[in-house]
């Protein structure tokens, strides 16, 4: 950041040039003697709003920019005449400083070339628009927006800051988190700045609204090339501890490069690891019985193992990824409060609230129990098909397809303890309330265990009763003849 600041202040932007020191060190970057030198004999300038506000000052720029050739400027121009304003009081009242004030502004950035060509078009439509007896809510939104900049940076400051704004949406979004960032302000000055994308810096404050501006601060440590890598990838920021990032130093350039093939390195690993602890576990028992021993199943336990490492697997992306269980931080609904003035207004919906059933949490929830369910099935499915396999007469089968009734019943006993587990949880304020994702896991029980019992279970015993039936007429034959011989 040291020679991004260096830039700033040879083209004039002392100001943009001292929120990028604040950023710098509040992320503990190396400092500039150069940079510190140049800004401290820098006096600072009054916020923009404050400027424009002033008599003297708004009459003046108002009257300069008459003479503009600029289409957007004499646009905005002619709003001054609009009587039917909503949030701001209308340009001829007497309360009328803040609209002239917000006109007057934007009307200069435009004017010097500090608005990006499709923001412009788009402020020229909305004033076109108004002018016209249209809607003026678009036109005070991106007024409003600008004055909650002005209040909070200077005229250079504003400048950088909003030179490479595309469109009225993002200018809203940055516009509200410039509102709420309080001292973190320099940081999203900062990443803006160095980014050079401001409508990803948009996005991804957006969708990540509560950690997102935490995360853009942290990355600056690491320069325009952290924040740039962290809006491209759209990602929360993981923080290692210090072991753990002495550890993952080596690794860390790899997983940068591929980011897919370490991601499918890391779940083969653990998928290796649970299927290690089941074969050792397989070592481990006590050897079985000779009596036992037809019943033993070539093959079988390396089914049971895979199942084991799936669940194992299941269990450590669960655990291991910070955000894996976490909800999302996507804002749905804005509120527009005024910035200047005394007055309170009706707060103006910057996007309609969007509910949803299917939430991150739910859609995770109901996932983590299908997964559990179908683990359960397949186990079930493997053990079937293992009985019908051993060495032992239909009748010794059955019996043994009966003593397995509580591992067919499974799926049931789980499906009831996650959903009585769920509700504990939510009675208790630990997770959010979703009676969808309590009650999917008896559901997905109810599903498996009938698909299994019906379809599987039902004509494997129907056949094995048969069998024995056979079985039972030939051994009754066979003693018939026997006692029938001399």
């Amino acid at each position: 950041m040291r020679e991004a600041g260096l830039e700033l202040v040879r083209q004039n932007h002392a100001g943009a040039a001292e929120l990028l020191r604040q950023a710098a060190r509040e992320a503990q970057t190396p400092g500039s003697i150069e940079l510190d030198r140049l800004l401290d004999d820098q006096k600072p300038a009054p916020p923009m709003t404050d400027v424009f506000v002033g008599e003297a000052k708004r009459q003046q720029t108002l009257a300069a920019l008459e003479k503009s050739t600029s289409p957007a400027v004499r646009e905005l121009l002619r709003t001054r005449r609009l009587t039917n304003t909503h949030l701001f009081a209308p340009s001829g009242s007497p309360a009328g400083q803040a609209f002239d004030a917000a006109v007057a502004m934007i009307g200069f950035l435009i004017d010097n070339g500090n608005v990006a060509g499709p923001l412009r078009d788009s402020i020229q439509a909305a004033a076109g628009s108004a002018n016209r007896g249209g809607d003026t809510e678009g036109l005070e939104a991106i007024l409003l927006d600008y004055l909650s900049l002005g209040q909070r940076l200077n005229e250079d400051q504003a400048e950088v800051f909003v030179n490479n704004i595309q469109d009225a949406a993002t200018l809203s979004v940055l516009a509200e988190e410039a509102r709420n960032a309080g001292p973190k302000l320099p940081a999203l000055f900062a990443a803006v700045a160095l980014s050079g994308q401001p409508g990803g810096v948009a996005s991804y404050l957006s969708d990540f609204n509560q950690s997102g501006l935490e995360d853009l601060a942290a990355s600056l440590r690491y320069g325009s090339g952290g924040v740039t890598e962290l809006v491209k990838r759209h990602e929360r920021l993981y923080r290692a501890g210090a072991a753990e990032s002495r550890a993952a130093t080596g690794l860390d350039g790899f997983c940068l490069r591929k980011p897919q093939f370490a991601v499918t390195l890391k779940c083969l690993l653990y998928f290796l690891g649970g299927f290690f602890l089941a074969q050792a576990a397989h070592l481990a028992r006590r050897a079985p019985s000779a009596r036992a021993r037809p019943l033993e199943i070539r093959g079988a336990r390396y089914a049971r193992e895979v199942l084991f490492a799936m669940g194992f697997l299941l269990v450590a992306l669960l655990v291991s990824e910070p955000f894996l269980a976490q909800g999302g931080q996507k804002l749905e609904m804005r509120l527009r409060l005024p910035t200047v003035g005394g007055a309170v207004l009706a707060g103006v919906p910057h996007a309609n609230q969007v509910r949803t059933i299917m939430n991150h949490s739910t859609l995770l929830t109901l996932l983590l129990f299908f997964v559990l369910q179908a683990l359960i099935y397949v186990a079930c499915v493997v053990k079937l098909a293992e009985i019908r396999r051993q060495n032992v007469v239909a009748r010794v089968k059955l019996k043994l397809l009966e003593n397995e009734e509580h591992l067919f019943d499974a799926g049931l006993y789980l499906g009831f303890c996650g959903t009585i587990v769920s509700l504990i949880l939510v009675s208790l304020g630990i997770i959010e309330q979703s009676l969808m994702a309590a009650y999917s896991s008896t559901s997905f029980g109810i599903i498996f265990v009938s698909i299994f019992k019906i379809f599987q279970l039902r004509p494997a015993k129907r056949e094995l009763l048969l069998q024995a039936e056979d079985d039972t007429v030939e051994i009754e034959a066979a003693r018939s003849t026997l006692a029938t011989m001399p």
